[in-house]
């Protein structure tokens, strides 16, 4: 199997978790695992849920490609290699329980936190961080609440907080010089042994990207809000940030 123009054998072991849109499986590679990229969708802690045909080629691909763009910036992530349209081949983490989220534009729910209007610029990106709990909602967290859970050291805090910073200085230009604006993204981070990295997916699913000049949504929102054309959206932000259509 080829990962990243490297060919090394990787077999498929059990099954180690499946999540909303993706599985993960063990490896006989110690330390690695595949993802693979489903097209099931939800919204909404699940409660909405349904299919968008294509989502799991393009999520892996644009991932793997805003991986390669940040590893060559200096940032540290589990991404190995890819295997096939939908699996890839990362190291395995052992995942922090906290979602960092970074905020370029106002949208979403911090829209309906602040009372300001969606599509309100933000002079300095916001970050935030939510406890991974899907039985409590993913609820948000400052550093007290972390410290009080232990979920994450202050030096860990400290790094994941100056990553996602870095990680939205690298693909905010990047994007916007293909015609996409870079509302507000959500990270995960892990550890292996002493070093932590980037993991999880880069993609419309975990990223809002609107179109620059007409603020047309090309992301996860068209399904959350029944816009409707939402795989067409997935190939659109596929097209520009990676190719030809997924």
């Amino acid at each position: 199997m080829s990962t990243g123009g490297a060919q090394v054998s990787v077999e498929t072991r059990e099954k180690l978790y499946e999540g909303k849109a993706k599985i993960v499986y063990a490896t006989n590679r110690p330390g690695m695992i595949i993802q693979y990229f489903k097209d099931d969708a939800t919204a909404f802690n699940a409660l909405k849920r349904g299919t968008i045909v294509g989502k799991g080629v393009v999520n892996n691909r644009m991932s793997a490609a805003m991986f390669e763009r940040l590893a060559r910036a200096g940032v540290p992530t589990h991404y190995l290699g890819t295997l096939s349209d939908r699996e890839m081949l990362c190291r395995r983490l052992e995942i922090i329980k906290i979602e960092t989220i970074v905020r370029n534009i106002v949208a979403g729910s911090l829209a309906k936190r602040t009372g300001l209007e969606e599509g309100t610029p933000i002079t300095a990106p916001v970050v935030e961080l939510y406890y991974k709990s899907d039985p409590l909602g993913d609820p948000m967290l400052n550093d007290d609440h972390v410290r009080m859970m232990k979920l994450a050291t202050p030096a860990d805090l400290a790094w994941m907080r100056r990553t996602a910073l870095r990680i939205n200085a690298v693909l905010r230009p990047h994007m916007k010089k293909r015609g996409l604006l870079l509302v507000d993204f959500k990270l995960e981070f892990g550890r292996s042994g002493k070093t932590l990295y980037l993991g999880d997916e880069i993609s419309p699913d975990t990223c809002r990207l609107w179109d620059v000049t007409t603020r047309e949504k090309l992301d996860k929102d068209r399904f959350r809000r029944d816009l409707g054309g939402v795989e067409e959206a997935y190939q659109e932000v596929y097209r520009r940030l990676v190719g030809p259509r997924a």
